[in-house]
C-alpha cells in the first residue's frame, strides 16, 4: 500500500467528517435552538452546502455510510430535547433519519454521475421530493423541513399561499445545490486565476452555470415582490376575540390530587379571561388539559374521585354563558374496537370537546397520531412491542379519529388539530375545505421541558395560516400560546412557562387560497421530475456505454 495514499485518504475522511458537522450545525442553528430562540433563517440558505459539497466528491459505493452519520448527527442535535421525553425517542428518530439518509446520498450521488454538468438540479429535485415524502406515513415527521426555517421571514413566506411550505424550501435550498457542485474541487484550485481568489474552475462553473443562477434569483425576487404586495389586508375583516389558557403543567403528571389542583388553575385562568370588558367569544383550553374523560366518567361513572372532578367542571360549565373547548380522552365502549370485556371494551381518543353550557355539543377525534407514543399500527405483526408500549405509563395509545370535524358556535366555525396535526399541511388544509373560518390549535408540549421545542412547534403551525389565508389561535400546556393572522404574523403571544391567559382578537378571513385549493402539486411535480430524469439518465448512460463498447471493439 502507498503511504502517501494512505495519507491522503485519511485526510480526505477527516475533512468529510467536518463538512458535514459543520452542515449540521448550520441545519440545526437555522431553526429555533438553545442559543438562538427564534433560529437563524440566514443559515438555512447554505446550510446543505458541505453536505451537497461531501456528496460529489465521495464514491457512491460509501455514499450510504455518510448519508447515516450525516443524518443521524443532524436529527440529534437539532431533536436534542426528543431525549427530555425518553431517550429512546432521540433515539429511534435519530436511527430513522440514519436509514432515510443512507438511502438519499447514493441517489444524490447517483444524480451527479448521470448529469455530471447540471446534477445538482437534480439533486435539488431530489431533495424536495425527499422532504415531502418523509412526511408521510406511519412515522411521517415534519420537524426540520427547510422552509420552516424562514418562519419569521414573512416577506418570504407568503408565497406558500400557492406552493405550501415546500415552495419556500425550494428557494432555500437551492443555493446550496448550486453552490456545493460549483465548490466540487474547492475554493483555491491548484492553479489560481490572476483576477481574484476563486479558482478558473468557479469562474468556469459560474459562467457555464449563470443561467440556472439566474432563474433562481428572478424566482426570489418574484416571491419578495409577492410577499411585499400579496400580504392580505384584513382591516376590514370581522374579528373575535379568543380566550386562551395556559396553565403551565403537564396535565398527566401525577394522580387525583394534581387532576384537582390543574382543574383548579384552569378554572381561575377562565374567569381571569371571562372578567374581561369585551367578554371572549370562547374560551380554549389546551390538548388534554383536563385529564378524567369526561364522556366516560358521565355516562358509565367508573373511579368515584374522577367521576365527582367531571361533575364539578360540568356544573361549572353550566353556569357559563360562554363556550368552551377543551382537550380531553375521549373514552367511549366500543365492542367492535376492543372486544376485550375486561377493559369494559373501552376505546380512548385524543379529542377536543365543544361545551356549551354543560353539555358537550361536538367533538373532534385526532386523526394524524404520533406514532409510538400514541399510536402503534401493528399490534397484530408485532404483538410484544405493542404490550411493552401499552404497558408504559407516559405513552397513552389512542383509536384515530374519522372525521374532519368543524365546530360551529355563535357563527363562527372552526377546527382544532390537536398538537402534532398542525405540523402536517394537508391536514389543515381539509379542514378548511371542508369550512373551517379559524384553525384552533390545542397542544402540549410540557413534557419536553424545552423552549426550543416549542418555538420548533410554532415555527410550523405558523406556515398553516399563511397556506389557507386563515387567522389561528394556538393554546398550549407551557407555550407558545398565541395568536397568529392569515400572513403568519404573531399578533400576540403569551409568556412560556407561566400560568396565564391571553385573550386575542383575531381577525376572520374566508377567502380560498391556491394551496387550499390544490395542495401539495409542488413536491409531487419534484418527485414526478426526479424520477423522469433519473430513469432518462440510466437509458441515456446505457447508451453511451455501449456505443463505447461498439467503438472499442477491433475491427
Amino acid at each position: 500500500m502507498n503511504p502517501s495514499k494512505g495519507l491522503v485518504g485519511l485526510r480526505n475522511v477527516v475533512v468529510h467528517i467536518g463538512a458535514l458537522l459543520l452542515g449540521v450545525g448550520l441545519f440545526a442553528g437555522a431553526f429555533p435552538n438553545q442559543v438562538f430562540e427564534n433560529g437563524l433563517p440566514l443559515l438555512a440558505w447554505i446550510a446543505y452546502v458541505p453536505v451537497f459539497w461531501v456528496v460529489n466528491r465521495i464514491s457512491v459505493g460509501v455514499s450510504f455510510v455518510w448519508g447515516a452519520l450525516y443524518g443521524y448527527a443532524a436529527y440529534s442535535v437539532f431533536n436534542f430535547w426528543l431525549t427530555d421525553f425518553h431517550p429512546v425517542a432521540g433515539l429511534v428518530v435519530g436511527i430513522v433519519y440514519l436509514v432515510y439518509f443512507a438511502f438519499l446520498f447514493p441517489l444524490l450521488k447517483l444524480a451527479v454521475m448521470l448529469f455530471p454538468q447540471r446534477g445538482y438540479v437534480l439533486q435539488w429535485l431530489l431533495w424536495m421530493g425527499f422532504e415531502y415524502l418523509r412526511t408521510q406515513g406511519f412515522l411521517g415527521y415534519a420537524y426540520g423541513i427547510t422552509g420552516y426555517s424562514q418562519w419569521r421571514m414573512i416577506p418570504i413566506i407568503q408565497i406558500a399561499d400557492t406552493f405550501g411550505v415546500w415552495g419556500v424550501s425550494g428557494l432555500v435550498a437551492f443555493p446550496s445545490a448550486w453552490l456545493g457542485a460549483a465548490l466540487k474541487d474547492g475554493i483555491f484550485p491548484n492553479q489560481a486565476g490572476p483576477a481574484g481568489i476563486f479558482g478558473e474552475h468557479i469562474k468556469r462553473f459560474f459562467l457555464r452555470e449563470r443561467v440556472a443562477a439566474f432563474i433562481w434569483i428572478g424566482a426570489l425576487t418574484g416571491a419578495l415582490i409577492y410577499g411585499f404586495t400579496g400580504q392580505i389586508d384584513y382591516a376590514e375583516a370581522p374579528a373575535r376575540r379568543i380566550a386562551l389558557v395556559q396553565h403551565n403543567t403537564d396535565p398527566w403528571l401525577g394522580g387525583m390530587v394534581e387532576y384537582r389542583k390543574n382543574y383548579e388553575i384552569l378554572k381561575r385562568l377562565s374567569d381571569e379571561a371571562m372578567r374581561q370588558d369585551p367578554k371572549p367569544d370562547i374560551v380554549v383550553w389546551s390538548e388534554t388539559a383536563f385529564i378524567p374523560r369526561i364522556f366516560w366518567h358521565i355516562n358509565y361513572r367508573g373511579d368515584p374521585d374522577s367521576y365527582i372532578l367531571v361533575k364539578e367542571l360540568m356544573s361549572y360549565l353550566e353556569k357559563q354563558d360562554i363556550p368552551f373547548v377543551i382537550g380531553n380522552d375521549d373514552a367511549r365502549k366500543e365492542p367492535a374496537k376492543n372486544p376485550n370485556p375486561q377493559e369494559e371494551f373501552r376505546v380512548d381518543y385524543n379529542a377536543v370537546m365543544l361545551i356549551e353550557q354543560g353539555k358537550i355539543v361536538e367533538q373532534y377525534r385526532k386523526l394524524h397520531l404520533v406514532p409510538f407514543t400514541e399510536y402503534f399500527p401493528y399490534k397484530k405483526e408485532l404483538p410484544k412491542i405493542y404490550q411493552e408500549l401499552k404497558k408504559r405509563k407516559d405513552i397513552h395509545l389512542w383509536e384515530k379519529g374519522e372525521d374532519l370535524t368543524v365546530f360551529e358556535t355563535k357563527g363562527l366555525k372552526f377546527s382544532s388539530p390537536i398538537c402534532f396535526e398542525d405540523t402536517f399541511g394537508y391536514l389543515s388544509r381539509n379542514f378548511v375545505r371542508n369550512g373551517a373560518e379559524l384553525i384552533v390549535n390545542l397542544s402540549n408540549d410540557a413534557w419536553s421541558n424545552s423552549l426550543p421545542a416549542q418555538m420548533q412547534h410554532l415555527s410550523m403551525a405558523v406556515f398553516r395560516s399563511v397556506e389557507n389565508r386563515r387567522s389561528m389561535v394556538r393554546s398550549t400546556a407551557s407555550g407558545q400560546t398565541c395568536g397568529i393572522d392569515p400572513n403568519g404574523r404573531i399578533i400576540a403571544m403569551a409568556e412560556p412557562f407561566a400560568e396565564t391567559q391571553l385573550t386575542v382578537q383575531i381577525p376572520i378571513v374566508t377567502l380560498m387560497s391556491r394551496y387550499t385549493k390544490y395542495g401539495d402539486f409542488f413536491p409531487v411535480l419534484c418527485i414526478a421530475a426526479s424520477g423522469i430524469l433519473l430513469i432518462l439518465g440510466i437509458i441515456l448512460g446505457i447508451i453511451k456505454n455501449n456505443k463505447k463498447g461498439r467503438q472499442n471493439e477491433p475491427a
